[in-house]
């Protein structure tokens, strides 16, 4: 499994790239998460580490993710993300072109807990929540077309639902309509950047996590 790359670190915070096949959280299903990785890291300079969850990622996603080293810092995070002062940059590859170079998805979407996929309905109803989304074409390869993808809400999946939606499911996405193959516990879906407001000098911070490492994200700007 990989080992845990560090993108920053602080007394406060810890910001990683994730690696896809791993599940964010500690679970006494798994053996190595990125949370037990965090934990190990911090044990090595400090005797009773304090690792919480501000967010997670899929298991087949990979990218930035920041976990907080104080509970008070989890708590301001929390009031960041809940408030919406968080912006998430994802890229995804597809496979069929866009019909539009860009566009904003607006969609309503119901989790289905059996099969552990969100659904798109076309209208709301009992259980149903809003999914909003902007996306631009970036890059092209022989494989497909790269997408940068911004959510303007922070549902279950919805990044893959709504793409597959309109007949772009991301790469290696079997759950949602793909036959493209793609790495084991893995899609072509990567958080690359974090952006947010320092709550002391207003200064916007953004984190970046490098690209995957293999030919599917070598890209020609377009």
């Amino acid at each position: 499994m990989s080992k845990l790359e560090v993108i920053y670190e602080n007394n406060d915070y810890i910001v990683v790239n994730k690696a896809a096949g791993l599940i964010s959280e500690q679970s006494p299903y798994e053996t190595i998460t990125v949370e037990s990785q965090v934990f190990n890291h911090i044990l090595k300079s400090k005797r009773k580490p304090y690792v919480g969850i501000i967010h997670r990622l899929d298991r087949v996603t990979s990218g930035v993710l920041i976990l907080a080293k104080k509970k008070s810092i989890l708590v301001a995070f929390n009031t960041l993300f809940s408030s919406r002062k968080v912006q998430k940059t994802y890229l995804a590859i597809v496979k069929n072109k866009p019909a539009k170079n860009k566009g904003n998805l607006v969609n309503f979407l119901i989790k289905n807990n059996k099969e552990k996929k969100a659904e798109i309905v076309p209208s709301k109803s009992k259980g149903t929540q809003n999914c909003m989304l902007s996306y631009k074409v970036i890059g092209k390869n022989d494989i497909g077309y790269l997408l940068e993808v911004k959510p303007k809400t922070g549902r279950f999946h919805q990044i893959r639902a709504q793409l597959a939606n309109i007949e772009l499911p991301i790469v290696g996405d079997e759950k949602y309509g793909s036959d493209k193959k793609y790495m084991p516990l893995s899609v072509c879906l990567h958080a690359w950047k974090l952006t947010f407001e320092a709550s002391d000098s207003k200064e916007l911070i953004t984190y970046e996590a490098p690209l995957p490492d293999n030919d599917f994200w070598k890209f020609k700007a377009i």
